[in-house]
C-alpha cells in the first residue's frame, strides 16, 4: 500500500519539518559530543526531537564511545539498536544514566 501522493505545498511542509528535526537531532547530538549537555538532560527533555532519537545514535554522540563500543552497551543493557528514546522503560533509562553518569 503506497502513501497517497501529497499536494505540491504539502509536500514542500513536509519536507521543510523534515529538515528542521534534523537540524535539531543533530545540534542537540553535537551538544551532548562536546560535553555541553549531559545524557540525562537529553532523556529528560519533553520535545518529538529527543524523544524520536534512536538510542543508538544517542551512545554514540557520547564523548569517548563510538559505534562498536555503543552498540555493546545496548547489548548488555538489553536495549534494541532501533529503540528510540522514548520507547525506553524505567530501568532501561535508569542503567543508562548509571553507566553515564552526568559530569559536574
Amino acid at each position: 500500500m503506497s502513501l497517497p501522493a501529497l499536494p505540491p505545498e504539502q509536500r514542500a511542509e513536509a519536507l521543510a519539518k523534515a529538515g528542521r528535526v534534523r537540524k535539531e537531532r543533530s545540534e542537540m547530538l553535537a551538544a551532548l559530543k562536546a560535553g555541553r549537555v549531559s545524557l540525562l538532560d537529553i532523556l529528560d527533555r519533553g520535545d518529538d526531537t529527543a524523544r524520536q532519537t534512536r538510542a543508538l545514535h544517542l551512545l554514540q554522540s557520547l564523548p569517548g564511545v563510538g559505534k562498536v563500543q555503543a552498540r555493546r552497551h545496548l547489548i548488555d543493557l538489553g536495549i534494541a539498536e532501533t529503540r528510540r528514546i522514548q520507547d525506553l522503560g524505567e530501568r532501561q533509562r535508569a542503567r543508562l544514566i548509571e553507566l553515564f553518569p552526568p559530569q559536574g
